[in-house]
């Protein structure tokens, strides 16, 4: 009878049978539920949040398999521990034809001299080596150890999964709360796995604290929806700011933006603040968003952004999170434009490829003295002394006339500037195409934008 502990711990599955979740990992014909039934285990790790079977899944492997099975923890475990394994199971298997397992928890806190102190021995096979981790291994564990793993992807738990777990618990007589006179409501049940964010550890603890905190009357315990609030009250909200969710959480909400969803927006935001996130963090990536996914379609996106970004500062948090819902909203419901991005993209890409081409002669700065014995300024139109302020000529290299850059779309603001950018390119490229000296180029746009002025 297991009864030390907290109630997740003690509730811990003793089969594969019993192991609630991950049906994409362990259902019915998947690849490791076939290996760990063969007992061909592969060196691997197992990635995904607290609370989602990774230690619970390799406690299991360790009790249905042939071979030696060693647990170490990243925390206390050193490059001396690790070859003390190694060594150990050497002889293991040379005296014993026995293999080992080696389980390592939280395997992100590894250094690379630790990592590297294990490859020889994975890669020969003297140990199977099994790492547990909440981090992205691709930004923890170097490449080598992970060329030599597989990589397997633990889910966080479906609220029908933890209220499986829960029911479990409370009918459990041997290891957990079925001796007792308890009466859940059925509402209090679904809180706890509703809010427990996938973690089967943090549901469990909490319904072992609503035990010790319900009301008593005569010898029964009656948990109710309140007194789940109660008990989750005190659990830690997961985000990490150096981590996934750090990087995770700014995608859903920039994506969010993109796809023109205020509420998803919103809710990312407050998840982010809920986390500790800076908000200046967040303000930044609206700031993003506005020239990105908006640009001109609506040019107020930009000038909104920069504001919010600026009384962040000004006020700080928790008035900030106001500004920063506004113009999360005001992105989100803007048409969208990404013509800015793209000319930017395609503008840096022609430099990188082509050459270097000279500043054309007329284009030249003249602020100087002998800029003009140079000839610098030279056939340069001042636009403003021409109906319309616009006069045909080039200002892109000549070995680049022609080329485009930007491309309004067609919403919002855009859709004018597209407009009026096609009738000024329509003119410069009539006037060029006309091969004349500037002056008569020049009086020819003169004359189109006179008789452009007269129609309208």
């Amino acid at each position: 009878m297991r009864e030390e502990g907290p109630l997740a711990l003690r509730m811990r599955p003793r089969s594969l049978e019993e192991f609630v979740g991950q049906p994409d990992l362990l259902g019915e014909e998947k690849p490791l539920r076939r290996l760990i039934t063969v007992d061909r285990i592969p060196s691997m790790i197992f990635f995904g949040p607290p609370g989602t079977g990774k230690t619970t899944l390799a406690l299991l492997i360790a009790s249905t398999t042939r071979a030696a099975f060693i647990q170490l923890n990243a925390v206390t475990a050193g490059v001396k521990d690790i070859r003390e394994v190694v060594e150990k199971a050497r002889e293991r298997w040379s005296l014993q034809n026995r293999r080992t397992i080696l389980f390592i928890d939280e395997i992100h806190r590894f250094n690379k001299a630790q990592q590297d102190a294990l490859l020889a021995a994975v890669e020969q096979g003297t140990v199977i080596f099994i790492g547990a981790t909440t981090e992205n291994p691709f930004f923890y564990l170097t490449g080598p150890l992970l060329s030599r793993t597989r990589l397997f992807v633990f889910e966080p738990l479906s609220s029908g999964d933890i209220l499986q777990l829960l029911q479990r618990a409370l009918a459990d007589e041997e290891r957990g709360l079925g001796k007792l006179e308890l009466e859940a409501e059925p509402e209090a049940l679904q809180l706890l796995a509703e809010r427990a964010n996938g973690d089967a550890r943090t549901a469990l603890n909490a319904l072992e604290l609503a035990v010790f905190i319900a009301e008593r009357s005569g010898g029964k315990i009656k948990i109710t929806a309140e007194t789940a609030a109660e008990a989750l009250r005190s659990r830690a909200y997961s985000y990490d700011r150096a981590g996934d969710d750090h990087y995770d959480m700014a995608s859903a909400l920039i994506k969010s933006i993109r796809g023109s969803d205020p509420d998803a927006a919103i809710y990312w935001i407050a998840r982010m603040l809920k986390g500790g996130e800076d908000p200046l963090f967040i303000a930044r990536r609206l700031v993003i968003s506005a020239a990105e996914d908006i640009g001109n379609a609506d040019p107020h996106a930009l000038v909104l952004a920069v504001a919010a970004s600026q009384a962040v500062q000004l006020i700080g948090l928790p008035e900030g999170r106001i500004p920063l819902a506004q113009a999360a909203a005001y992105l989100a419901a803007a048409p969208k434009s990404n013509a800015a991005y793209l000319a930017i993209e395609e503008a840096m890409k022609t430099v990188e490829e082509r050459s270097s081409y000279p500043v054309p002669p007329h284009l030249r700065g003249t602020g100087y003295r002998g800029a003009a014995r140079l000839g610098h300024g030279k056939g340069y139109l001042y636009p403003h002394d021409f109906p319309g302020h616009y006069v045909a000529q080039l200002y892109l290299p000549p070995e680049l006339a022609g080329k485009r850059f930007y491309r309004p779309g067609v919403e919002g603001y855009e859709r004018q500037i597209g407009e009026r950018l096609e009738k000024l390119r329509r003119l410069r490229e009539e006037a060029l195409a006309k091969k004349a000296r500037p002056g008569g180029a020049a009086a020819a746009a003169k004359k189109e934008i006179s008789s452009e002025k007269r129609e309208e």
